[in-house]
């Protein structure tokens, strides 16, 4: 007897007056009927999908996982739970193609188990790669415009000492990066490299 494949759900809901139940109950009737055993659950509650994938600590999860084989499918109810961006959804899908995680979609009945579904996954890794050939021809469109009006230096301008002091003391009060980046009002970049600094 063929062992059964390991399924994944992923839950969304942008609300928090909402709940993610119904896609419980719906997937993991689809999980029975297929014979599919579900070991792993993600859910993302109160959180839109327009957000990146930095922003959604369970979809993050749920991508990382996937590229370990900790899963063979992922069970969704419904495509835009991935995500409202279509680049966020493709780049999604090529992340799970390619790490060999079969997607299934109940509401638009997309099967990656099967050719037709591969074919769309396998798609999806190719716009995916369009859009950000598309992402990284206008930035360096922008570049040379910069160069042509004699711009010499890019990038954020730097921060001074004070602002570089006050990185260093929240960090040695434990905080983390984003959190200190939000306190001193900088990007995390540059908090990075003052915590790099200071470890060197």
């Amino acid at each position: 007897m063929a062992k059964a494949l390991r399924a994944a759900m992923y839950l969304r809901v942008s609300r928090d007056s909402q709940t993610t139940e119904n896609q419980r109950i719906v997937l993991a009737k689809l999980a029975e009927r297929r014979g599919f055993e579900i070991v792993r659950e993600y859910e993302g509650a109160g959180i839109s999908g327009g957000k990146g994938r930095e922003k959604r600590p369970a979809f993050d999860q749920m991508l990382k996982d996937a590229m370990r084989r900790r899963f063979d499918v992922l069970l969704i109810w419904s495509m835009d739970r991935l995500g409202r961006s279509v680049l966020h959804v493709a780049q999604a899908m090529a992340e799970m193609d390619a790490a060999g995680v079969a997607l299934i979609s109940e509401q638009q009945g997309i099967d990656g188990t099967g050719p037709f579904g591969r074919a769309m996954m396998q798609m999806a890794t190719v716009f995916a790669e369009l859009e950000r050939s598309m992402i990284r021809s206008r930035v360096m469109a922008g570049l040379d415009r910069v160069r042509a009006e004699g711009i010499k230096k890019l990038g954020r301008p730097p921060v001074g000492r004070k602002v570089e002091q006050a990185i260093r003391q929240q960090l040695g009060a434990g905080h983390r990066i984003l959190k200190v980046a939000k306190i001193v009002g900088v990007g995390s970049g540059t908090v990075q490299r003052v915590k790099r600094e200071m470890a060197a």
